[in-house]
């Protein structure tokens, strides 16, 4: 299981963070968190629920990891392991997550497939989206797998989709020419993009496009 303890800094103050496992014991957390990242009118029946949840801790819980600071949760990042080609780029978030429930882990596939990432809003400066995601790239070396991989959302997409393609976005975000906080963040991250999955998520801002994005494990 993973669990490891440093420090960030808030401006010139250091706070000691602890990246782990999430269990059971974390749900109402877990849930606080979704709410706090996705409030109204975002529908609340889309957030984590305890089935959901059960899942993540039970059929994988090494791709089950939060971030705590001070006994407080300040966000979490969950991943499935799944068999993928990552040259089609057909799939939905619904298929390959199996709608987030990840009944369709499977221990011998070859791609970490990321489900979904969140940080509370007042802990969003301190970089520990970057930090969680490179914890989970140590499970994909310790697992063996090939890749980790997931659709980053293109919120600043619906501004300029009457005079761009996603793929034509997504290329402009990649040369500098534009910023999206999803995309920008992702980059920053070490993750690639490979392609833009088509109605890969209900998502008005994207216009239901994701960019699929990926990070392949180096000893591979």
């Amino acid at each position: 299981m993973y669990r490891s303890e440093f420090y960030v800094y808030d401006q010139d103050r250091p706070l000691p963070v602890c990246i782990r496992n999430y269990t059971m014991e974390d749900f109402d957390q877990l849930i606080e968190i979704q709410s706090e990242c996705f409030p109204p009118p975002f529908p609340s029946e889309l957030w984590w629920n305890e089935e959901q949840l059960t899942n993540h801790v039970t059929l994988f819980p090494e791709g089950a990891l939060c971030v705590e600071i001070n006994g407080e949760l300040a966000g979490s990042l969950t991943g499935v392991c799944v068999e993928l080609d990552p040259s089609n780029h057909s799939h939905t978030w619904e298929e390959v997550t199996d709608h987030g429930y990840i009944r369709n882990h499977n221990p011998n596939g070859n791609t970490l497939y990321i489900v979904d990432i969140s940080v509370r809003p007042k802990y969003r400066k301190l970089g520990l989206g970057k930090l969680m995601m490179h914890a989970m790239y140590h499970v994909v070396i310790e697992k063996g797998y090939d890749r980790l991989l997931g659709g980053g959302r293109m919120p600043g997409y619906h501004k300029v989709a009457e005079k761009m393609t996603p793929e034509e976005y997504l290329d402009a975000v990649i040369k500098g020419e534009l910023k999206d906080p999803v995309i920008s963040f992702l980059l920053r991250c070490g993750r690639v993009p490979i392609g833009v999955a088509r109605n890969y998520l209900e998502d008005e801002e994207s216009l239901n496009n994701a960019a699929l994005m990926e990070w392949k494990n180096p000893f591979k």
